[in-house]
């Protein structure tokens, strides 16, 4: 592959900013492992770029990354929509009853991609999340979850609207809270499934959410009336939450 053009540089470099990730629907997939992972799934990868093949010098211009990777992908956006997910929210073929996130609000890309990575780890079905949250396809987003985007869908909707049909399937809806009921005391086997909203880093769960939690729970620490941090990040939150429910 011979050098690239400076126009098709500034194009690829356009896809850093969300602005043009959404006038042309693409995003980038930067690193060996996150382009093999875009590779194997069912997206569709525009163009691969190697440095082997177009230069370090092309591959730094073209790069979000301080350090650039060996490799380059761009990669066509999925369009994910809510009513594909909750069609089936009683339970899937396997007959195992569904757990699902909602992300009111997180702000930080690394929080997302690590969020998106336990969501893989554990089997989350599905992560539903705010306008207000940041957007799934931000390279550090991409980056952070080290491949887990290709196989956990992120969708931008009304979390109300999807707390209230989580509600009338007869499935609760989690909350962390500060005054919530002792995770690991308040969560029968029966009741693992359902949704689990996260509230972001700055102010948890928004008033208008919460009205609709039906079960708000909190992680304890430890020993309980030990003099420690405000909070935890919501990415260790969600981790921490996710292997309760699947423990």
């Amino acid at each position: 592959m011979p050098a690239l053009s400076t126009n098709k540089i500034k194009f690829i470099r356009s896809l850093a900013q969300k602005k043009f990730r959404d006038e042309h629907g693409l995003f980038i997939a930067e690193g060996e492992k996150i382009v093999s992972e875009a590779l194997a799934s069912g997206y569709k990868v525009l163009e691969v770029y190697r440095v082997e093949e177009i230069g370090r010098e092309c591959m730094e211009r073209i790069s979000c990354l301080s350090s650039p990777s060996p490799v380059l992908a761009v990669v066509e956006k999925p369009n994910f929509t809510p009513d594909n997910i909750l069609k089936n929210l009683n339970g899937n073929l396997s007959g195992r009853k569904p757990l699902y996130l909602a992300l009111d609000g997180v702000k930080d890309p690394g929080n997302l991609g690590t969020i998106i990575r336990v969501a893989d780890w554990f089997g989350v079905d599905a992560i539903f999340a705010t306008p207000g949250t940041v957007e799934v396809w931000n390279p550090k987003v991409v980056q952070a979850t080290m491949g887990a985007i290709f196989r956990k869908q992120v969708i931008y909707t009304d979390l109300s609207e999807i707390c209230r049909k989580f509600t009338a399937a007869g499935l609760p809806v989690y909350g962390t809270f500060l005054d919530g009921k002792n995770l690991y005391e308040n969560l029968p086997a029966e009741s693992k499934h359902g949704l689990v909203v996260m509230g972001s880093e700055s102010f948890g769960i928004s008033p208008a959410l919460e009205s609709l939690i039906t079960n708000k729970l909190l992680i304890p620490p430890y020993p309980a009336d030990a003099v420690t941090s405000e909070s935890l990040n919501v990415a260790i939150a969600t981790a921490i939450i996710c292997a309760e429910f699947r423990r």
